[in-house]
């Protein structure tokens, strides 16, 4: 993805192409399945603009580390903020459970009416 900057200083146009080119964070895209395999989890809180108002707002945060993703090795983390998405991952939290599964993640809808479906795969052995 090429980006072109008339009359911008060059940090403005490093900054925008190193941010887009450096996700390091898994987003899901509405309706489409997003298979991945966590390492490692944390909590944390933060503050963020508000969508509606811009203003800023405390959340927290779940945040899983994602090995792999869709099949390929990966570095980047899942930043969950919905506590009902959340809510599908607590039971494998303990003692680090979800290392031995694959979740597939699909969201569903955008806004107020989001939900999530999850689907969870039990890795072969070894694995």
């Amino acid at each position: 993805m090429d980006y072109q900057l008339l009359y911008a200083p060059t940090s403005v146009y490093m900054r925008l192409t190193a941010s887009n080119l450096l996700m390091n964070y898994v987003a899901l895209e509405p309706g489409i399945p997003t298979r991945m395999h966590f390492t490692d989890d944390y909590e944390i809180d933060r503050v963020i603009a508000d969508r509606e108002t811009g203003k800023p707002k405390n959340i927290h945060s779940l945040v899983m580390w994602v090995d792999e993703l869709n099949g390929e090795d990966s570095a980047r983390t899942f930043s969950i903020l919905s506590q009902k998405l959340a809510a599908h991952f607590e039971p494998f939290r303990k003692d680090k459970e979800y290392i031995k599964y694959d979740f597939i993640v699909t969201q569903m809808g955008k806004g107020f009416y989001t939900d999530w479906n999850v689907q969870v795969i039990k890795r072969p052995e070894g694995s």
